[in-house]
């Protein structure tokens, strides 16, 4: 009797061992055929449509092994409704119920359901399920458009036909097409702001962003909605598509499901985003290796050459799918688009322009550049019509040199960068529908760049674009309160466009090899030479493209308190009119780079800078004695508005050089002493922190006896508690005591400046009291993206200009813990920190710091610390 009863689950889970087996080595050799076509696209059709009848197939005898009731039926949804399965996809299905039946109600039935689904696990499909009657599928659907549109695509796998032609024919009648239109077109906009709306992230998702899958199954979606077709060749058949477009998107699908599927299988799971760590090895499998392109000097990397080519067909398929989209929504709502003529050329419809003939490019070529003037010029435009879109496409071929040559499109291309408004859309569309980088040919270059630098998020012509973006900001009364500096600046510049242009150009020589500044200098010269641009206003855009860099870089890493900085700044802007557009542009490339890279400290900085270098240029001479007393009195004022008895400042001010003078302003000044004048002296540690001035962070002050390792245990403790450290300002008074000024923000800001403050002041005290060995530093994971773009860490220590105290620069990848390290290893050289920048580029900083200490003076000594960090940076 035993036997009896365990003899029949054991034949069952040696059958579905044996179905799982049969599956996985029949999908593995699926799998290895994708892997074997290198990088052509040919078959990947046939390949996932094979994936899905496999599946079919063992789902099939999954069923016919559940002996479920014969009015049921098992239907394919979503991917795996369309034949479109890809390899680690879950596999989407519905357990089609007749309306006579309900799983909930019936426990023999929903046993039998929860059987056949586990059974489906066990036999090794990732399995999506819902079990639904007809009517539940069509209430659903009436109140999810996800649903819905999972649906839409369902096909019958096997069980009952008849429940399913139910279903088929009273989802098909329920179907409001234009109701679906907008639904999806609300759902893509909400799709497409979550991916920043550019297909050009540096680690896009192929299905989901901006030109990925997604995009292309929707026009799908809503075609067949509609009634205009299933297939891209039916959408042409019903006027949607040319043959031409069709061919173009089925070449770039067919790319972007190569890549989707390689990524899945180089993930091993099921994984959409093209993330840093799986680009090599998908590239690889393209059989692309590391080589240097055409014309230049600086490799390429094989996972460069794989998105730029990911690129260019997302960029394909968002200017594609826009057009056939457009098409489908004139044909569902012909009433709203009445035509406006604008001139001979193009009609408005809609708030759309419209080429006013198909061959319009074709005869007439200006009128390319001249639909952006159009544009620009008329009130209410938002976009391009689908026909004009269309005629762009098709007018790609014409955009050659001689195009390029011709004086008449010269002309219209400084009046695009010269209209009082929408230069930025112009612009936008331009590069969306390819006329930009085929105009201006070097930009075509860097169309889909990646930037290997760990701090862009964009490629190099998308951060091109945001700059100029925030260029035009500046320019703008409603964005005043973003930049207000900036804005009060520019509301006395005369030429915008120069800063347009500059911002076109500064980035333009990237991905060649050697100096992009100067690379992009030569650039624009020559544009300004071939577009007419006056002597005056080219020298101009040559020094803010050759210079885009200075400014930022002296900022962050030299002493602005040192006069001989600001004077040799001044030296090379030259003019207040030179300064002012570097400050323009700088702050907007800053702010294009990623959201990560400005904070308010940068800003304050960079601000600093501009003023004091505009003081220099404006013939006041850096005078230290001057500058001193001014913000004695300016601190002085400030203390009489806090109370602070007369003279009270002395004792601290006594104790104090003119470097500290120099290096804090008055309010800094005035803080110090307000909280100091009565414990000048103190041995017990005294600890203050306030919000920061600069509008971002805490401001914290520390006051205690001199210790060597003191700003390591500083660093230590901002390090453990989750702090970053912005700036550092370390001051050694006469009577031996240590007055620091450290800028610091956390991620648990803002909101909590009361709560920090408080923690701040009690728990570094307690740290510096303490004392004993200075603990280990932390190993700390760093970021994926760190690990797929890492870079050589670089230490150089040198005099400074007046050979007494030294300079130690770092540049290095970022990870938790890096300042501790470094500050660890000066302090066990008895090396006194006198000054810190800290400047962190997304995830690399670029570090500075102002040293002295006896064993600079010697060789062998030098270089041993710069070993020891080097050793400590690369670990």
């Amino acid at each position: 009797m035993p036997i009896a009863i365990f003899a029949e689950p054991t034949r069952s889970m040696n059958d579905l061992a044996s179905l799982r087996t049969q599956y996985r080595s029949d999908k593995a050799a699926l799998l290895a055929a994708m892997q074997a076509t290198g990088a052509s696209t040919r078959g990947i059709r046939v390949l996932l449509r094979r994936l899905s009848t496999l599946t079919d197939g063992l789902l099939q005898q999954l069923w016919q092994r559940a002996a479920l009731p014969p009015d049921l039926a098992l239907v394919a949804v979503g991917g795996y409704g369309r034949d479109q399965l890809f390899p680690f996809s879950d596999v989407d299905v519905l357990l089609l119920l007749p309306d006579a039946r309900c799983a909930d109600g019936c426990d023999t039935l929903k046993a039998q359901l929860e059987a056949f689904i586990g059974s489906c696990w066990d036999a090794g499909l990732e399995i999506g399920s819902s079990v639904r009657t007809v009517s539940e599928c069509l209430t659903e659907a009436a109140g999810d458009v996800t649903v819905q549109t999972s649906l839409l695509e369902a096909r019958r796998v096997c069980g009952n036909a008849a429940v399913y032609a139910e279903f088929r024919q009273r989802y098909d009648a329920a179907m409001d097409p234009q109701a679906f239109l907008v639904a999806k077109t609300l759902e893509m906009r909400q799709r497409h702001n979550k991916y920043e709306n550019t297909p050009y992230s540096l680690e896009p998702n192929c299905k989901e962003s901006p030109g990925g899958l997604r995009d292309l199954q929707m026009i799908l979606w809503v075609a067949r909605a509609a009634g205009l077709g299933a297939s891209w060749k039916e959408l042409a058949a019903s006027g949607m598509a040319t043959a031409f477009e069709v061919r173009q998107i089925e070449r770039n699908e067919a790319l972007l499901c190569l890549i989707r599927a390689r990524l899945h299988i180089a993930a091993g799971r099921h994984e959409d985003r093209l993330v840093f760590d799986l680009q090599t090895s998908v590239a690889e499998s393209f059989g692309y290796r590391s080589q240097a392109p055409d014309g230049s000097r600086l490799p390429m990397r094989a996972s460069e050459t794989l998105m730029r080519r990911y690129y260019w067909a997302a960029k394909a398929v968002s200017q594609l799918s826009q057009i056939l989209l457009l098409n489908i929504e004139e044909r569902l709502n012909p009433q709203t688009h009445e035509l406006r003529p604008l001139d001979e050329r193009f009609l408005e419809k809609a708030g759309l322009i419209e080429v006013a003939s198909d061959d319009l490019y074709q005869r007439d070529p200006h009128a390319i550049l001249e639909t952006f003037l159009c544009y620009q010029r008329t009130v209410g435009l938002k976009d391009l019509s689908a026909r004009t879109l269309r005629a762009l496409y098709n007018a790609r071929g014409l955009m050659d040199s001689r195009f390029r040559r011709d004086p008449v499109n010269r002309a219209a291309f400084m009046r695009i960068l010269q209209q009082p408004a929408g230069i930025t859309h112009a612009m936008r569309l331009m590069n969306q529908t390819s006329v930009l980088g085929r105009y201006l040919w070097p930009f075509r270059r860097i169309v889909g760049q990646m930037q290997h630098d760990l701090f862009h998020v964009y490629t190099v012509d998308q951060h091109i674009l945001m700059v100029l973006r925030n260029v035009r900001r500046f320019f703008m009364a409603e964005h005043a309160h973003e930049y207000p500096f900036c804005s009060q600046l520019a509301g006395g510049w005369d030429k915008p466009w120069i800063l347009y242009l500059a911002a076109l150009f500064h980035d333009i020589g990237k991905g060649r090899g050697g100096d992009h500044s100067q690379i992009g200098a030569l650039e624009v010269r020559r544009f300004c030479r071939q577009h007419g641009v006056d002597r005056e206003d080219a020298r101009l855009v040559e020094f803010l493209v050759h210079e885009h860099l200075s400014m930022s870089r002296i900022a962050q890493k030299e002493d602005l308190s040192d006069p001989d900085v600001i004077a040799a700044f001044a030296r090379r802007v030259g003019n207040e009119r030179n300064l002012t557009a570097l400050y323009l542009l700088t702050v907007a490339d800053i702010r294009g780079t990623s959201p990560k890279v400005w904070n308010a400290w940068k800003g304050k900085l960079l601000e600093d800078l501009y003023r004091a270098t505009l003081r220099t240029l404006g013939g006041r001479a850096p005078d230290a004695a001057a500058e001193i007393e001014a913000r004695k009195r300016e601190a002085l004022v400030l203390l009489a508005l806090s109370a602070l008895p007369h003279e009270a400042h002395r004792a601290l001010w006594d104790t104090l050089d003119v470097s500290y003078f120099m290096r804090h302003e008055a309010a800094d000044i005035a803080w110090h002493t307000r909280h100091l004048s009565r414990h000048v002296g103190s041995a017990k540690p005294i600890v203050r922190a306030r919000q920061s001035l600069a509008g971002e962070g805490l401001q914290v002050m520390v006051y205690a006896p001199d210790q060597p390792d003191l700003f390591a245990r500083i660093c230590g403790y901002f390090d453990r508690a989750g702090f970053s450290i912005l700036d550092a300002r370390v001051h050694t008074a006469h009577n031996g005591h240590a007055l620091d000024t450290f800028q610091v923000v956390t991620a648990e800001m803002p909101g909590a400046y009361r709560e920090l403050t408080h923690m701040v002041e009690s728990d570094l005290v307690h740290v510096i009291e303490d004392g004993g060995p200075l603990p280990e530093p932390g190993r700390r994971r760093v970021s994926r993206r760190v690990k797929s773009f890492p870079i050589a860490p670089r230490v150089t220590l040198r005099p400074d200009e007046k050979a007494q105290r030294w300079l130690l620069a770092i540049s290095a990848s970022d990870r938790a813990g890096l300042l501790y390290v470094v500050a660890r290893i000066l302090a066990q050289h008895r090396l006194s920190v006198q000054l810190a920048k800290i400047s962190t580029l997304g995830e690399r900083v670029e570090d500075t710091f102002l040293v002295q200490g006896p064993e600079l003076q010697n060789n062998a000594r030098q270089i041993e610390i710069e070993t020891e960090i080097l050793r400590e940076l690369s670990a």
